[in-house]
């Protein structure tokens, strides 16, 4: 016939070898939104150009420039057919796959041309498909649910964002994921364009049930004016859809607790002091899911439904109560799509992740393994409802737009019975104990939050010649409903005291005659609405300035508003321009290699919990009894005892708060700037044939800034007279802020203190003063080399494998502290006074050498096995002192003192500095392995059965260490280097699925 055929297979690995799935890590666009990709290239100038997916039948057609350039922007992700003609003749065609946040570059070339050999291997078609995304400025790692199936990675989207090279588990025992070096609380989190990050303290993210996420991307660095509210990494989801073809299926997964390893007891000095051995958990999930036309080529759905059941046994580290957790919970997700037509889409998507909790509390004896009797239950609501619309115009060929709108909601509530029925009880040691338990309950508090985020953006491209413009504008309502008070009847926290007849208490009031102790009855309360507002501005502008050089330069203008309970700003900041450089040089002209880089600047906003916690309406109210002893009573069998309150002591004492919003003008700088960070980034990327690339990579990171709490207890006027409290500001910065101008005890203007010289007032031991202090500025510095090669998956093997050697150095991780466990975002102890962050080092954070490589195998059709594998350096251990050579403060600091600790005069005391990261933590070593059948039914129906084992080895190193060298001056804590967490055991997971 004379027709030139094309080997579809090669031509769609050598074009994504490195832009999709588990291709190289450099991969990402400019071009590429956050919900889709697009097509680009070069034909005939004037030639028509037409992409058309095959499963929906969504035809898009555009026409060439005179330089023969065409574009398909927004393009929802999956499989197309691209043909171009002109004047009727065929110039050539192909089928190209669009993955997330991606561009592939294709070029459709005269059919008058030669045969020619394209990537090593000779294929016979007019069409020339870019092995490297050349439009690309960013790191990124772009994963496919096919990619997980073939993998053992666990069901969930930090362990697919783990693959990614330079991300790793945060330390703490909080929990979340570090990119680059920065803390857990600086992440994005985003499916089908909604933002669902966690903005009440950063750390999590809403999740849709696994199996209804299409692809990921996590972007590492580098990425365009587009994201933004990240000084750490962005993890990007877009979820199924349907298609013409109806489908339906199931899939069941098991993790049963014989499958599970043994947790270890661990022993310090011979005594057990965790009890972790009888710890375990069962867990099913079953979802099943449907998908098809509503109406053929235009309107389309996917659903799915998961049940899960959950049951952990926990212990605590005393072995003395034990847990029984049962979580029944129905997970939901469903997306429809209207194609309108070629020109303007419609998507509608939404999902559950609503979950309860019950749990049933057991007195227990470890030693001999027995359970009696029940003494409290735990209930827990967290999640819920998150949906978008997102509408898509192809305007005209060369004008595109995008708008969206969605909500993200999630609850946080926990209570147990006993927060019902028992009051907090307290007393000094000096008024003698009942004998049996103060009070029924150890908790001390019990919050329920709701917070609804409403977001809408909207985005557009526009090419114009050699230069494609995109710009947008982003905004947010980021709402918490919260409340906070103590537990029990009345929310009372009960103190007692010693006193003596006729003394005069806080309040004012005069202990009764006969009484030698006294009561208070404290109502602490928080409730109310708290609202920020964040909004972007964006434009950006990716100029061909030859065809193998492209230059994208963008700029993002942020603007964060945190408000009070009452509605007023309370801390606000805008105009925060974050410029963005980027290049990207085809070095061959072919789309094999290239050379990039970029330079960014990236902003953080402050999370809500900052509203909440300073200002919120805040009731504290006092109320004071005379001590008449204790009533013993009794709950579920065992006896606790509760004060009797005689008779009021005085008035009712409110001055702490009365339940309003007080003055803030002393708790906030008015001229606060925002945490910032700059990147810059330089790498080089080649394909070496259809299946193997390689690429190396060097990011440094900077952080600029920090916004926490200051006790600023001195001024520049007043010096030690002129205590106003805890601040949030600029540590290391200028401060303005509310106080006492002229020294008579009022506050009555505003103050400057530059806080790196001034703000912290000295004392001895006598309480003379001795002057001011100011802090450090904050530092972060992030430095990596990154190597990463990759081959392909050709339906035989694949493989990647990377290495990342880095430094991470500074005074302040981030707006939390996991070396000290504070996940209290942006009010750490870090800046509470100067000595806390008075030394710099190798940050919690900082792992020298990471190694990750992953695989998969198919020893026949039917059977296939994978691997993933991780070696990590540990991490840095400091030794915490108490205490400081300058002034007589005991608290936390990098200072250990060594002799004459004992001594009453402060300044006889002698102290060493404690470096930073003096100490590590071990290697750790993770292997996880797993085998796969799959047993084809029919043409179209498959069975696949995947067995997956996590941490082969069972390896249980350590993670972190108990790090107060010192717990008061010059006394050593037995405990330092105590391990605390570990690597969780091994555990099996069989997950069994069928596709119709």
């Amino acid at each position: 016939m004379g027709e030139i055929k094309t080997n579809r297979r090669v031509l769609r690995h050598g074009a994504l070898c490195m832009a999709i799935g588990l291709g190289l890590a450099v991969s990402g666009s400019a071009f590429g939104a956050n919900t889709d990709g697009s097509i680009v290239g070069r034909t005939k100038a004037g030639a028509t150009v037409t992409v058309r997916d095959p499963g929906t039948g969504l035809t898009r057609t555009v026409t060439a420039d005179n330089a023969g350039n065409y574009r398909f922007p927004f393009l929802p992700i999956g499989h197309y057919r691209l043909e171009s003609s002109k004047d009727g003749k065929p110039v050539g065609a192909t089928e190209v796959d669009v993955s997330l946040g991606n561009s592939t570059t294709v070029n459709l070339v005269d059919r008058d041309a030669a045969t020619t050999e394209l990537e090593g291997v000779q294929v016979s078609a007019p069409v020339v498909v870019s092995a490297v995304d050349v439009s690309s400025t960013e790191i990124s790692t772009n994963v496919s649910r096919e990619e997980i199936r073939r993998l053992p990675v666990d069901q969930n989207v930090q362990s697919v964002a783990l693959l990614a090279p330079g991300v790793n588990k945060g330390n703490a025992g909080f929990g979340g994921i570090s990119f680059g070096g920065s803390s857990v609380a600086e992440n994005s989190f985003y499916v089908n364009g909604l933002n669902v990050t966690d903005f009440y303290n950063r750390n999590g993210f809403s999740e849709a049930p696994f199996a209804f996420y299409q692809e990921f991307q996590v972007k590492t660095g580098g990425y365009s004016v587009e994201f933004g509210r990240t000084t750490g990494g962005v993890v990007n989801a877009v979820t199924r859809s349907g298609t013409n073809e109806f489908k339906t299926g199931a899939e069941m997964t098991f993790e049963a607790s014989d499958w599970q390893a043994t947790t270890k007891n661990r022993y310090w000095d011979g005594e057990r002091y965790i009890t972790s051995s009888e710890d375990h958990y069962s867990r099913t999930k079953m979802n099943v899911y449907a998908s098809g036309p509503i109406v053929k080529d235009k309107l389309f759905f996917f659903a799915m439904y998961e049940a899960r059941g959950y049951t952990p046994q926990n212990t605590d580290n005393l072995g003395t109560v034990l847990t029984q957790n049962d979580t029944d919970s129905g997970f939901w997700g469903a997306k429809v799509d209207w194609h309108i037509n070629d020109k303007n889409l419609l998507e509608l998507m939404a999902f559950s992740d609503k979950d309860k909790n019950l749990g049933s509390v057991y007195n227990y004896d470890y030693d001999t393994d027995t359970t009696s009797k029940k003494n409290d239950e735990i209930y827990s609501n967290t999640g819920g409802l998150n949906w978008n619309g997102t509408f898509t115009s192809y305007i005209v060929d060369d004008l595109s737009m995008k708008l969206m709108y969605g909500r993200n909601q999630r609850e946080d509530f926990t209570r147990a019975q006993s927060d019902i029925d028992c009051n907090p009880v307290a007393k000094v040691s000096a008024v003698p104990g009942p004998g049996v338990p103060l009070g029924c309950s150890t908790s001390t508090a019990v919050e329920k939050r709701n917070d609804t985020r409403k977001q809408g953006r909207a985005d557009f491209e526009w090419t114009l010649g050699d230069h494609v413009l995109r710009f947008g504008y982003d905004h947010e309502v980021d709402t918490s409903d919260y409340s906070r008070r103590y537990p029990g009847p009345g929310s009372y926290y009960y103190n007692i005291y010693s006193t003596t007849p006729g003394a005069t208490i806080e309040n004012g009031g005069v202990v009764p005659p006969g009484y030698d102790a006294y009561v208070r009855a404290r109502r602490y309360e928080i409730d109310g609405t708290f609202e920020t507002t964040n909004n972007a501005y964006y434009i950006e502008d990716n100029w061909n300035i030859t065809p193998d050089f492209l230059l994208n330069a963008g700029l993002r203008r942020d603007a964060f508003d945190n408000k009070t309970g009452e509605g007023a700003s309370y801390i606000k900041m805008d105009n925060m321009i974050a410029p963005r450089l980027g290049f990207s040089w085809d070095l061959k002209s072919d789309g094999t290699t290239k050379i990039f880089g970029n330079l960014g600047r990236y902003y953080l906003p402050v999370a809500n919990v900052i509203n909440i916690k300073q200002a919120g309406g805040l009731l504290d109210e006092r109320t004071y009894y005379a001590f008449d002893g204790y009533q013993i009573l009794d709950r579920n069998g065992s006896p606790y005892a509760m004060p009797i309150l005689g008779p009021q002591i005085g008035a009712v004492d409110d001055s702490q708060g009365d339940g309003t919003v007080g003055d803030l003008r002393a708790e906030v700088d008015k001229k606060m700037n925002s945490v910032y960070q700059d990147e810059a980034i330089l790498g080089f990327q080649q394909a070496l044939d259809d299946k193997w690339s390689w690429g190396v990579s060097g990011t440094y990171r900077k952080l600029h800034n920090a916004i926490d709490d200051m006790e600023i207890s001195a001024t520049p006027q007043c010096g030690g007279d002129g205590y106003i409290g805890y601040v949030m500001g600029n540590p290391g910065k200028k401060l303005t802020v509310y106080g006492d101008t002229n020294c008579d005890g009022t506050p009555d203007g505003y103050i400057n203190i530059d806080t790196s010289k001034q703000g912290w007032a000295m004392y001895d031991a006598d309480g003379n003063y001795l002057g001011q202090r100011g802090w450090k500025k904050p530092k972060r510095t992030f430095g990596s080399l990154e190597f990463q090669i990759d081959r392909a998956w050709d339906e035989k093997w694949m493989l990647n494998a990377s290495y990342v050697l880095s430094w991470n150095r500074g005074n302040a991780e981030g707006p939390v502290n996991s070396d000290t466990n504070f996940d209290d975002t942006g009010r750490t102890e870090n800046f509470d006074d100067p000595w806390v962050n008075l030394n710099g080092g190798y940050l919690p954070n900082d792992h020298r050498h990471q190694f990750k490589v992953r695989g998969t195998y198919a020893i026949t059709r039917q059977w296939q096995v994978g691997a993933d594998v991780t070696a990590l350096s540990g991490s840095p251990i400091t030794g915490y002192g108490v205490g400081n050579p300058y002034d007589a403060t005991v608290y936390h600091s990098y200072f250990i003192c060594v002799e004459n600790c004992a001594d009453p005069v402060s300044e006889n005391r002698v102290y060493q500095r404690s470096p930073r990261g003096a100490d590590r933590t071990p290697w750790t070593f993770n292997l996880n392995a797993s085998i796969t059948y799959l047993l084809p039914l029919d043409e179209k129906n498959n069975l696949r059965v995947k067995l997956a084992v996590y941490n082969v080895l069972n390896q249980q190193r350590t993670l972190g260490v108990d790090q107060d060298l010192q717990t008061s001056v010059g006394g050593l804590n037995p405990t330092y280097l105590q391990p605390q967490r570990f690597q969780s055991p091994r555990f099996g997971q069989l997950t069994v699925s069928l596709d119709f």
